[in-house]
C-alpha cells in the first residue's frame, strides 16, 4: 500500500532523497539508476542547450519539475531548459520551464514515451524532446510542440545525432560520439 506525499512532506525530505525518487499523483515512485551513457547523453544535451540559450536561459540536469501542488507531481526531467531569472526559486514550475528533454532508458519506455509526455503538456511546459539510444550508438531525438489550446503536444522534427532546434535558441549537437 502506498503513502501520500504532500508537498510540505517532501520539502523535509534531505536532497539525496529526492533525488532517486519522483513524485506522481502524490505517491513517491522509485527511479532506476541511469546508465553512465544515459548521464553522459543528458549531460552533453545540458551543456550545449545551456551554451546556446543565452543569458535569459539555463540548462540543467536532475532537478525537480512541479507540475502540480495537489496531488503532488514532482518529475526529474533528464534536462530542463528554464528562465534564468527563477534559478533560486523553488520548487521550479512549469512556467518556469521551456523544454524538458527525457532520454529513455531500459525500463522507463512506456514512462517517458506516453506518461510523461501527457503530463507535461497538461503542465504547459512549450517543448519536450524524447532521446532514444538506438544501437547504432547514434541517438535520436524526437521534438514535439505543445498546442497551448488543447494542452497535448504535436510532432515536431526528428534528429539523428544532431539537433538544430530554430526557437527560440539554436544549437547544434554532434551526438555521433556519445
Amino acid at each position: 500500500m502506498s503513502t501520500q506525499v504532500s508537498a510540505e512532506q517532501y520539502a523535509s525530505w534531505p536532497e539525496e532523497r529526492c533525488a532517486g525518487v519522483e513524485i506522481v499523483d502524490g505517491v513517491a515512485v522509485d527511479r532506476p539508476s541511469a546508465s553512465k551513457r544515459h548521464n553522459r547523453l543528458a549531460r552533453i544535451l545540458a551543456n550545449a542547450l545551456d551554451a546556446a540559450a543565452g543569458p535569459d536561459w539555463n540548462a540543467d540536469t536532475d532537478f525537480d519539475v512541479r507540475l502540480q501542488d495537489v496531488p503532488l507531481t514532482n518529475r526529474r526531467p533528464d534536462v530542463t531548459v528554464y528562465r534564468a531569472e527563477t534559478i533560486d526559486l523553488t520548487p521550479t514550475r512549469p512556467d518556469h520551464v521551456l523544454l524538458v528533454v527525457e532520454v529513455v532508458s531500459p525500463g522507463s519506455e512506456t514512462t517517458d514515451r506516453v506518461v510523461k509526455v501527457n503530463q507535461y503538456a497538461k503542465a504547459g511546459i512549450p517543448f519536450y524532446w524524447r532521446v532514444e539510444q538506438a544501437v547504432t550508438g547514434v541517438p535520436v531525438i524526437y521534438t514535439y510542440v505543445l498546442d497551448p489550446a488543447t494542452r497535448a503536444y504535436r510532432d515536431g522534427e526528428m534528429f539523428t545525432g544532431a539537433i538544430n532546434a530554430a526557437a527560440p535558441f539554436s544549437v547544434t549537437v554532434d551526438l555521433g560520439t556519445v
